[in-house]
């Protein structure tokens, strides 16, 4: 009976039914006591009989309603994996040119086998073997859509041109993915990663801020709670010089009318006559817009470019955020963040000039000083290849076990450490003999 109260949709009319049917079931029973007991008894009985039975009905017609209305939180994808932890083929299924600068790789698995969801906001971690490189090249991006159920994974690159002014090369291996992968094209990759995600259980609205490729992250955090929490409010504001360098706005706005707590505001700093109609303010994201925009507590999100994103954070603190409502990811040079971090360092003040560092795998000892740089700098400096992306204590690529010693964070890492491991790319020796499984 509990089953089939359940079906009611109703609160009330389930209590009802409830009450109802167990005044019926113990006027039944009533009935057939009555005739076995003495007569002075039976009007007595069939009154407790009665009430018993309609305060029964009411206490299992509330059970079923609450159990019914009780909703379980929203589950938060995870990248656990028993059949998959290191580097997996993939096959380049689908290649679309996005914008001017921007092209999108959609990835399914050699294998055809499954592949973890992951939570809105991770990246992937690729390698690629590039001509005339002593060894593979390994970079993370963000993964820029939210499919469901999660059958491909999708990249979508920025090609990095040349710094002006500087005798630097273009990015080795964002024009290498524009130029040399295509469809049909093997790329390997490990399990989504990244601690700069959204979560899907809050109600708090949250306001996500792009400019450029740092709308890639944005995307698979729009989709994924328009889905599965469209009852939570989203800004979605997004900058670019103009048309031509604007990606996924179609995808954006068919995204807009299937959900109405979502607030699209597009930002051209340059904008063409061509453009009209296609964007909504002239200049830049700033602070400024987005208190006007934004008039109640938020969770903001920022991705784009260093500057962009210090200049917001700085002008968002100023407006009253707290710093703790502000998050960021940023791949390129590392950003200090808004709110004092405490650095994983072993205890005591004193650093070490000079350390022991035993890279156990490899078998050699070798004495580093101070002035060396990095553990990852002095690694490469001494003919050892450790993985690395990076270089900022952001992706985790660089990871590795220490089996003795301690550390010192030149910057507060932001990458997920593993326990008993470290990130080299930003740590130094902190004790006088390190040892790493390197």
């Amino acid at each position: 009976m509990l089953a089939s109260l359940r079906q009611i949709q109703n609160p009330v009319l389930r209590t009802v039914t409830g009450a109802s049917a167990a005044f019926a079931i113990a006027t039944i029973v009533s009935g057939a006591v009555v005739g076995l007991v003495n007569i002075r008894d039976k009007a007595r009985l069939s009154v407790y009989a009665s009430l018993l039975g309609t305060g029964g009905g009411v206490l299992v017609g509330l059970v079923a309603a609450g159990r019914v209305s009780t909703q379980a939180p929203i589950a938060q994808p995870t990248t656990a994996s028993t059949t998959w932890q290191d580097w997996r083929n993939f096959v380049v299924v689908r290649k679309v040119k996005e914008s001017e600068e921007i092209t999108s790789f959609y990835l399914k698995p050699e294998d055809n086998g499954e592949i973890p969801s992951f939570q809105p906001g991770q990246f992937l971690t690729i390698k690629l073997d590039i001509p005339g490189q002593a060894k593979p090249i390994i970079r993370t991006y963000s993964l820029s859509d939210y499919p469901e159920p999660c059958e491909y994974y999708r990249l979508s690159i920025k090609r990095e041109p040349a710094p002006q002014g500087l005798d630097v090369p273009p990015g080795i291996a964002s024009n290498f993915m524009h130029d040399r992968i295509h469809e049909g094209s093997i790329v390997p990759a490990k399990p989504p990663k990244g601690k700069f995600v959204l979560d899907l259980n809050k109600s708090l609205p949250v306001v996500l801020i792009s400019n450029g490729v740092g709308i890639t992250p944005m995307l698979s955090m729009v989709k994924a709670c328009g889905r599965l929490n469209p009852n939570r409010p989203i800004w979605f504001l997004h900058g670019a010089r103009d048309g031509r360098f604007h990606a996924f706005r179609d995808e954006v706005l068919a995204i807009a009318p299937q959900n109405l707590n979502l607030h699209v505001h597009f930002c051209y700093s340059r904008p063409r006559v061509e453009d009209e109609g296609h964007y909504h303010g002239i200049g830049y994201v700033d602070a400024a817009l987005v208190k006007s925009l934004v008039r109640q507590e938020a969770e903001y999100f920022l991705c784009g470019s260093p500057a962009f994103m210090e200049s917001l954070m700085a002008g968002l603190q100023e407006s009253g955020v707290a710093s703790s409502s502000i998050l960021f990811e940023s791949f390129g040079k590392p950003m200090k963040a808004t709110s004092e971090k405490q650095l994983p360092t072993a205890s005591g003040d004193e650093e070490v000039a000079a350390a022991e560092i035993v890279f156990a795998k490899s078998g050699k000892t070798l004495t580093w000083h101070e002035t060396e740089g990095t553990i990852l700098e002095f690694a490469e400096a001494n003919d050892l290849d450790p993985a690395y992306s990076c270089r900022a204590g952001i992706c985790g690529t660089c990871q590795c076990k220490i089996q003795a010693g301690e550390v010192t964070y030149q910057e507060a890492p932001t990458a997920e450490i593993d326990e008993g491991a470290v990130l080299i790319c930003i740590s130094k020796p902190k004790t006088a003999r390190v040892v790493l499984d390197l």
